[in-house]
């Protein structure tokens, strides 16, 4: 397994910062060749379910993801949301955080455990270096783009 953590500070209040980060749609914008579904009504809460799809035809993966902890920020205090991953191949889970931080700033936190089943364990550095890029240059996109 892959484990991970990315850290960033937005220019952006905590309120807006979090949007952006969990408008599910919004993450199929920031990683090449995926979709993002949800499959639950709106709004996002604890049991929201959705499916990110990555790939060309027979050759995509799905991940399917649900929320199982969903606590917006609120009066000052941190948000937190909490995927865990419910396919057969993409298994693991995922914590967005978001925090005050300096001069009006955001802190976000990501931080993901990623298994894909057919991979042997020898290949979790590889896994883990190539998450964080991806992972990385989504989230900096997220939080760049309104």
């Amino acid at each position: 397994m892959a484990i991970f953590l990315l850290e960033r500070t937005a220019p952006l209040p905590i309120d807006e910062a979090w949007r952006r980060l969990t408008e599910w749609p919004r993450h199929a914008g920031t990683v090449p060749l995926t979709r993002v579904v949800v499959t639950t009504e709106p709004p996002t809460r604890q049991g929201t379910r959705f499916v990110a799809r990555t790939g060309l035809g027979p050759l995509a993966l799905s991940d399917p993801m649900e929320v199982t902890v969903w606590r917006p920020p609120h009066d000052g205090e941190p948000g937190l949301c909490r995927l865990v991953k419910r396919g057969r191949t993409v298994l693991g889970w995922a914590e967005l955080e978001v925090r005050p931080g300096p001069g009006g700033r955001t802190r976000v936190l990501w931080r993901e455990e990623l298994r894909f089943r057919p991979l042997p364990a020898f290949c979790d550095p590889l896994l883990e270096r190539t998450a964080t890029v991806v992972f990385g240059r989504a989230v900096n996109k997220l939080l760049r783009t309104p």
